[in-house]
Parts: C-alpha cells; sequence; structure tokens
C-alpha cells in the first residue's frame, strides 16, 4: 500500500510551492483589559486560617497583619503561593494588597491569602480572569484539613495492635 502512495507522489509534479493556506483564518477580537481602577475584596480559606483579602489598585505592596510579605511569610514557597494569581494574569505590582489573617499555620494561612486574592481577582474582572484562575485551580477551596482522632484509636486511624494474648 506504501508503494501506491510513493508512485502517486513521484508522478506529480510540483510547479510553485506557497506558504500561505487556501482559506483565510478568522482572528478572534482580543478584548482591551479594562484600566485597573477598581477594587476588590473577597475571602481565602484553608485547612483551620480564614483570610480577608482586599485590592485596591496601587504599586504592589503587600501588607499581611500589619507587616510586609517578606516578614510575614519568610518562606520562598509561601510567598511565590501567593503572588502566583497575580503572575498567572500578569498584574505582579498592580494592585496593593491588604489581607488579615488569623487561625491555622504558615502554609494553610499562604493558601489561604491565595484564594482571597484569586477570589478578589475574580470580583474585579470576572470576563478577563475568570477562566485562566479556574483552569489554573486558584478559585478551588482545597478543603483538605487534619482529620479528628476518634475514640479507640491511637491517632485518626491507627488503632491499637492486636494481640493473640
Amino acid at each position: 500500500m506504501t508503494e501506491n502512495v510513493n508512485e502517486i507522489t513521484e508522478d506529480q509534479e510540483l510547479t510553485s510551492y506557497t506558504s500561505e493556506s487556501d482559506a483565510p483564518v478568522a482572528t478572534q477580537q482580543v478584548s482591551e483589559r479594562p484600566a485597573l481602577t477598581q477594587s476588590g475584596q473577597a475571602v481565602g480559606r484553608r485547612k483551620r486560617a480564614i483570610a480577608r483579602v482586599r485590592l485596591i489598585p496601587g504599586t504592589g505592596t503587600w501588607k499581611i497583619n500589619g507587616r510586609e510579605l517578606d516578614a510575614y511569610f519568610p518562606n520562598k514557597l509561601h510567598q511565590q503561593e501567593v503572588n502566583d494569581p497575580f503572575r498567572l494574569l500578569e498584574l505582579e505590582g498592580a494592585y496593593d494588597v491588604i489581607a488579615l489573617v488569623h487561625g491555622g499555620g504558615p502554609s494553610g494561612q499562604a493558601g489561604a491569602v491565595r484564594l482571597g486574592v484569586a477570589r478578589a481577582l475574580n470580583e474585579i474582572d470576572r470576563e478577563n480572569n475568570r477562566g485562566p484562575l479556574k483552569k489554573a485551580g486558584f478559585l478551588t477551596r482545597d478543603a483538605r484539613a487534619v482529620e479528628r482522632k476518634k475514640a479507640g484509636l491511637k491517632k485518626a486511624r491507627k488503632a491499637p495492635q492486636y494481640s493473640k494474648r
């Protein structure tokens, strides 16, 4: 069967080459992003942490419980996690962030702030921001939490060892 294909291509002579396609391709109109003049606020939760986040158009400063981002989250991974929604939408330095966080530990608080920032960005410009944020999973609450200890067990699921005698 491959011999027939080779014969057909060898018999045909090509006289001209072009890089243009036959039918014109329709281009989508990219909607212009509105000016960053609107502020937004949202609540984010993760594990036992709750974060109330306000976004105000500005220079990109962070205030978390009255402290700077690198002072509140010294771990670079947590700093990167809370900045991910801005980096995804290419809005770094466009908004000032004011967050009030309580409960949980550093990891839970970073996750709560990230969800709060993503929800606030979604509220500000749903048309342009929702698709990328949703696709990246930033609008979904991570519901995993520490499981409670059950009566008669050593931990949440660890049972006492069985004894023969």
